[in-house]
């Protein structure tokens, strides 16, 4: 049996390839699939963290986000003439109807809360963050290149709501109050 090299050496002067052409490693569409490349990782990471009995509804979510953020680098490498995109528009239909869930099963909030409380809550905070991030680049990229499919920005802003919602209701099944900003009013009324 053939052994598959990890390594390929085409890299090693700064470029790399996409679907239908070679880019820098830092251009903007290699940092925005890298950052959702990242983001898949604190997800792992949370998973790892969670319960697989009493997280069984918020494990199945993270797998299905996790093959749609692999969907999301793929659409942005895609640079070639004729492109399907794999993400679609009922991923963040799924989303929404989850983030509405996930809000009605914790108390509403008052004001700002604090990233934190249990572990797979603080992973879930710093993916939140991440999506941001990834987000911006995407929009950045969007700037500068009309061949961005729109459907992943999207994607990416309803995830960052996602992952508030969910550490939110991961801290409330395990009964971890969410720390408030406490230098601000109520902001949510």
């Amino acid at each position: 049996m053939m052994r598959l090299k990890l390594y390929t050496k085409t890299g090693d002067k700064g470029q790399t390839s996409l679907m239908g052409g070679r880019v820098s490693k830092d251009d903007l569409r290699v940092e925005a699939y890298g950052t959702i490349d990242e983001l898949n990782s604190f997800i792992g990471k949370a998973v790892t963290e969670l319960d697989s009995q009493k997280f069984k509804d918020i494990l199945a979510d993270l797998e299905t986000i996790q093959h749609e953020l692999f969907d999301c680098g793929g659409d942005l490498a895609n640079v070639m003439k004729e492109r399907k995109y794999k993400l679609q528009e009922a991923s963040i239909e799924v989303l929404e109807k989850r983030i509405d869930a996930l809000t009605d099963e914790v108390p509403p909030l008052k004001r700002f809360i604090l990233p934190g409380g249990t572990p797979a809550a603080a992973t879930l905070h710093i993916a939140r963050t991440v999506t941001r991030r990834a987000e911006r680049q995407v929009v950045s990229l969007m700037n500068e290149a009309e061949d961005v499919p729109t459907i992943v920005q999207k994607y990416l802003n309803r995830l960052s709501d996602y992952f508030f919602a969910v550490a939110r209701a991961v801290n409330f099944r395990l009964g971890v109050s969410d720390v408030e900003y406490i230098r601000s009013g109520d902001v949510f009324k």
